[in-house]
């Protein structure tokens, strides 16, 4: 059995498609969590929302940002005002996963940025990039990375909940589901352009926490 590093076996789309058997569903019904009967944002949530939009506005206007950099004023602020790093949500930070290949020699080895879990089942997988490469950079890694979920995405037995990720390079934010074999994606949300788009980023993120597993 030989053991390959994700990032630089699995670097494109179609790489995690063909070693996974996925394929992108075309139903708008297939991923509705990201926008449909979002929760309410709360008068103090939406002030922190505020203040963490114009803090990344105004570093990220000096010039390009770091991945470290995007998941202190980014990543990190986000996740504590939708309050997953409180119960019972429990968080892991460069979490090692290991993917086997079905009908293949290979092992995959990688290091998913940010895992959140509640009750051991993974809830969403955040992966972040450099404000200089595009968000969909993240895009193959991360169906990898989902695969290793014992939700039942790969071949785990647990059942066939689906699992979610967050993909950002602090610009743009677009929310991935996996369910079985199927995956689909958000539209590109910007906080960049606006604070409104971060606000639906917040919805979004609170949406998936809540739903039951």
């Amino acid at each position: 059995m030989q053991t390959l590093a994700v990032t630089e076996t699995v670097t494109t789309i179609v790489d995690a498609e063909q070693k996974f058997g996925l394929s992108r569903s075309e139903s708008k019904n297939f991923f509705t969590e990201w926008y449909d009967q979002l929760p309410e944002i709360k008068a103090g949530d939406r002030a922190s929302l505020e203040v963490l939009w114009r803090r990344y506005i105004y570093h990220r206007s000096g010039g390009h940002l770091l991945e470290s950099t995007v998941m202190l004023l980014l990543v990190s602020p986000l996740l504590t005002i939708t309050g997953l790093y409180d119960p019972p949500f429990l968080l892991k930070a460069k979490e090692s996963v290991m993917i086997e290949i079905a009908d293949s020699e290979e092992t995959l080895q990688g290091r998913i940025d940010v895992l959140v879990l509640r009750d051991r089942i993974w809830i969403i997988v955040l992966e972040s990039k450099k404000t200089m490469l595009s968000v969909w950079s993240a895009l193959p890694q991360t169906l990898a990375y989902l695969m290793a979920s014992p939700n039942g995405g790969g071949t785990h037995p647990a059942g066939n909940r689906p699992t979610f990720a967050m993909l950002t390079n602090g610009d743009d934010i677009v929310f991935v589901k996996l369910e079985g074999k199927q995956y689909g994606m958000s539209q590109v949300l910007s906080p960049l352009v606006n604070q409104g788009e971060l606000e639906v980023a917040w919805r979004g993120l609170r949406k998936i926490a809540e739903i039951e597993i």
